[in-house]
């Protein structure tokens, strides 16, 4: 079992910066597939960003490629999502989810957080 809480979002302006993180509880953390995913309003959850248990691989959409950064502490037992130079179109809930199965189909993810909502005026 793991279970995730995300923090970290807010309202930010466009351009600006903002850290998300992840809590996970459990103790084969270190396990699992980590990844970001996010939910704009009326659309679908879409594939940010994951990262493998040892955190030395790492996959992006092409939207945040350059702009956005995946990381874990496994002895912390958190997950972060650096993300720069935000866009408006970057606003959503982001979700972070753990998964055994190194995939960017959320179908793949086993457990989730509730969502952190951040927000990018123009």
């Amino acid at each position: 079992q793991v279970q995730l809480i995300e923090s970290g979002g807010r309202l930010v302006q466009a351009g600006d910066s903002l850290r998300l993180s992840c809590a996970a509880s459990g103790r084969t953390f270190s396990d699992y597939y980590m990844a970001w995913f996010r939910q704009a309003p009326g659309k679908e959850r879409e594939f940010v960003a994951r990262i493998s248990w040892s955190g030395y691989a790492t996959v992006y959409v092409d939207s945040v490629k350059g702009r956005f950064t995946i990381s874990r502490d496994n002895a912390k037992l958190i997950i972060y999502l650096q993300m720069n130079s935000l866009k408006p179109e970057d606003t959503a809930v982001y979700y972070c989810a753990a998964g055994r199965i190194l995939s960017t189909a959320a179908s793949s993810y086993r457990y989730w957080g509730q969502g952190t909502q951040v927000t990018v005026s123009s």
